[in-house]
């Protein structure tokens, strides 16, 4: 059960919201009588703050399935919604590759989501590349032209001002961007190729993209070329793969590997397997290049593998 002290100062300063239930109101659960009494908040915020104990009835915290009564007195503490915070600078751990007054390229570390979304409203690259440059503020997505995936680690090109940011928009509108992949791999991949496989939701798992019956598909080109295979322990056959995109679907490496039976180690949403110590799917964005926009010249970076990938692959035995 919440503390009556948690909601008492949860935002301490701010006037909480109080109402007496009228003496011929029926009994009702508190999640309910709330959302009749505030209807702004929607039933599931509400339900939300009664379970962080930022709502008491008659002086103590309340329960979301609690029946209150004719007479109850209730107090309500309104709290932001986590989504007003999604542009709100914060210190965020992540490299800078390279800046100039038209770009900065960034090396994401894996964990850091990208962009605020619905569950990681905080804490992601853009509030804390707003609070490392300030001045992309006011720049669309404070600059964002391209995304990588939560887990995924590496590089990824930011725009300074919206110049800049409609430039680079072209550039991967017109696929001149080059973004290259090392990519682990179950099982042994034997030649290169390229997957031209139409990516959408899946309509299965709406967490999913897929190539089979897809929700909305879209065009989508992968080229891939092994670079050894090996062996995790005694039979877990894996292979190091350089993927380079030509298109930037979501999930777009992880879903065309797949489709090819060698999904990425650990990558376990798509069928990879959490082996030799990985805990995130392995897959790295280790060059970039593309136009610079005030010179017209075409500029090239390239980030290591983080320390977490280099050690899964020193313990592979690798085939002469």
């Amino acid at each position: 059960m919440p503390d009556t002290n948690i909601a008492k100062e949860s935002l301490q300063g701010s006037e909480p919201l109080e109402f007496q239930l009228p003496f011929r109101a029926l009994s009702e659960r508190l999640d309910k009588v709330l959302a009749q009494l505030i209807p702004e908040h929607s039933r599931s915020r509400l339900q939300g703050w009664i379970e962080g104990g930022h709502v008491l009835v008659n002086g103590e915290p309340g329960r979301v399935k609690q029946m209150v009564h004719a007479g109850d007195k209730l107090v309500v503490w309104e709290q932001t919604p986590p989504e007003s915070l999604a542009f709100t600078p914060e210190p965020v751990d992540f490299g800078v590759v390279a800046q100039s007054p038209d770009w900065i390229v960034v090396n994401k570390p894996a964990g850091l989501v990208t962009h605020p979304g619905a569950g990681n409203w905080q804490g992601t690259l853009l509030n804390g590349l707003l609070y490392r440059f300030p001045e992309l503020s006011q720049v669309a997505r404070a600059g964002i032209v391209h995304r990588l995936d939560k887990d995924t680690s590496g590089l990824l090109v930011v725009a300074r001002h919206e110049k800049a940011q409609t430039h680079l928009i072209r550039q991967l509108q017109a696929r001149t961007v080059s973004r290259e992949y090392i990519a682990l791999v179950h099982g042994r991949l034997n030649r290169p190729g390229t997957v031209n496989m139409d990516i959408g939701r899946d309509q299965r798992v709406p967490v999913r993209m897929a190539v089979e019956n897809p929700i909305a598909p879209k065009n989508a080109i992968t080229h891939y070329e092994p670079i050894r295979a090996g062996f995790l322990g005694d039979d877990i056959s894996v292979t190091e793969v350089v993927c380079k995109l030509e298109t930037g679907r979501t999930h777009q490496i992880r879903v065309h590997m797949m489709s090819l039976r060698h999904p990425l180690v650990a990558d376990v949403l798509y069928g990879g397997k959490l082996v030799g110590g990985a805990a995130r799917q392995l897959l790295h964005a280790r060059a970039l290049s593309f136009d610079d926009f005030s010179t017209g010249e075409r500029v090239s970076f390239q980030a290591p593998l983080p320390e977490d990938f280099q050690q899964v692959l020193d313990s592979i035995t690798w085939e002469a």
